[in-house]
């Protein structure tokens, strides 16, 4: 049997933009790094403006630059480089049912996001994530921490149960809407060799030199529906999570992770059960 390995890495830079394909990533712990330390705020709201209110977001990339800063790029836009954040006062925005304190990008930022998206948004940036975001403490152990990711540090998915899932869409009433690429899901980490939906058993698991707590599967959202090459919506695949993978209150493809410790993953490494 094939031994099950990390056949893909992405990093997103800033929430809800574009993916960036890693060949190796170091492991923090609460994410990878240079994962999710930006996102974008409401600025009327002050709240976390994602895919799930303007799935144009997916035609914009954040590629890091030097410094843990960004360059900025989008359809009709001039590139906009950006670094972090050293100085100003924390602004205390929601995301979710929470509440993060963060630093301003500043306002070339702002007027470069604003004038994409037609209203006013504000980018931040998330100077300590040692601190500033606990994960719930309903699957944490004291003292752990995510970035500005969904909830939990990292996010698998597997090659095989997106073929399960594809077959499944193929078969419906809406297959003129499938394969769905892997992009739909927005892991960081894929792994091939497994068979269909074997991470649900997953308790811990170790990806080359990390060991990983897997604390709950992931609830899937209106993100997933998002086409990220076009920014536009259909039904698929919750349509279909909906009929065959509803688990508990939620639609269920892939499994959060926690690192319990860093190092690094590098694209081929080995994915062993731990005990």
């Amino acid at each position: 049997m094939t031994t099950p390995r990390l056949s893909a890495l992405h990093v997103y830079p800033v929430k809800s933009l574009r993916a960036v394909g890693m060949q190796e990533a170091v492991v923090e712990p609460w994410g990878l790094a240079g994962d999710r330390r930006w996102m974008l705020v409401d600025a009327a709201a002050d709240s976390a403006l994602t895919q799930r209110e303007q799935p144009r977001l997916a035609l914009l990339a954040a590629l890091p630059v030097g410094g843990g800063g960004l360059r900025l790029t989008g359809p009709g836009l001039p590139p906009l480089d950006v670094l972090p954040p050293t100085e100003g006062p924390l602004r205390t925005v929601r995301l979710f049912a929470g509440k993060v304190d963060v630093l301003s990008a500043g306002e070339e930022a702002d007027a470069w996001f604003s004038g994409f998206l037609g209203m006013a948004a504000r980018l931040v940036h998330l100077d300590d994530p040692a601190v500033r975001r606990p994960i719930d403490p309903q699957y944490a152990l004291p003292g752990e921490t995510v970035s500005l990711a969904d909830g939990y540090p990292l996010l698998v998915t597997t090659a095989a149960s997106l073929d399960a899932l594809n077959a499944l869409i193929a078969a419906g009433d809406r297959a003129q809407e499938g394969p769905l690429p892997m992009n739909r899901f927005r892991p960081n980490a894929v792994i091939e060799g497994t068979a269909p939906w074997a991470e649900d058993d997953w308790r811990r698991v170790r990806i080359g030199e990390v060991t990983f707590r897997v604390p709950k599967a992931c609830s899937r959202c209106v993100v997933t529906t998002t086409d990220q090459d076009a920014g536009t919506r259909g039904k698929e695949p919750l349509r279909t999570l909906g009929r065959h993978r509803r688990i508990g209150s939620g639609l269920i493809f892939g499994q959060n992770l926690v690192p319990e410790h860093s190092g690094t993953l590098r694209v081929g490494d080995p994915l062993t059960m731990v005990k």
